[in-house]
């Protein structure tokens, strides 16, 4: 019998590989306006972006300033003055949610969970393009509901989003729920605040110690989605 009866899958960096989605998707944008997408371009974008989602963390903006205002001040840094900032968005929303790659093998090693523990998925990302993905890659199949902050209404780690996430799964028990995700600031910190068990999904093995802030240790660390048959007391 597993220690935990519930698994909360981040998504992002978690479950699949963000860093090839978001490649695909914003090297496809920039090829529909006509232009080339550099690594220089991509280490920018990145950059903004990152900064982007750490305001939204704190509430610093609202998700529709995160998702125009990023490419506003990419395309300003880039000095690009000719594109449609709401159809280069749009295009890449569309794109994050059709290229994914799974991380070790996390659909298997879902699929192989089904039925033993309940499971269910929260994530930051935007709505359309995570359900797309989820859908397109057989992860939805496997969930037993999915909670995205868009449409809940507060993202990670705010405890509203997990107060509407514990209203709606089975298990009340928080002691027997385990969050797995690779972000310290939302699904560690945000797991910590609603008094759940933590585990922290980093693929670079090493250091791990070293790089955590204060008030997000979590209850486990894992470099490889397979460990986590160990944490909940189950057969791989």
């Amino acid at each position: 019998m597993s220690r935990f009866t519930t698994v909360l899958w981040d998504v992002d960096n978690t479950l699949l590989d963000f860093a090839y989605s978001q490649r695909r998707a914003l090297a496809a944008c920039f090829r529909s306006v006509g232009r080339d997408m550099t690594e220089e371009t991509l280490a920018l974008y990145e950059q903004i972006n990152d900064d982007y989602w750490r305001r939204l963390e704190l509430g610093e903006v609202t998700k529709k300033q995160l998702l125009m205002g990023r490419f506003v001040s990419l395309f300003q840094k880039l000095e690009i003055e000719d594109v449609d900032v709401a159809q280069f968005q749009a295009r890449y929303q569309e794109g994050l949610g059709t290229y994914f790659a799974f991380l070790d093998d996390s659909l298997t090693v879902c699929r192989s969970l089904q039925g033993r523990v309940k499971q269910y998925v929260i994530t930051n990302g935007v709505t359309s393009s995570q359900k797309t993905k989820l859908e397109l890659s057989g992860l939805a199949d496997v969930m037993d509901d999915i909670f995205i902050s868009e449409a809940v209404g507060s993202p990670k780690p705010q405890k509203q989003f997990f107060d509407y996430c514990l209203e709606r799964i089975e298990e009340k028990d928080k002691s027997r729920i385990l969050i797995v995700g690779d972000s310290l600031t939302s699904d560690i910190k945000g797991g910590i605040q609603a008094g759940i068990p933590t585990c922290w999904y980093r693929r670079e093995s090493g250091a791990m110690d070293e790089i955590l802030g204060a008030g997000c240790k979590p209850d486990y660390k894992i470099s490889d989605l397979h460990m986590v048959y160990d944490i909940l007391g189950l057969p791989g």
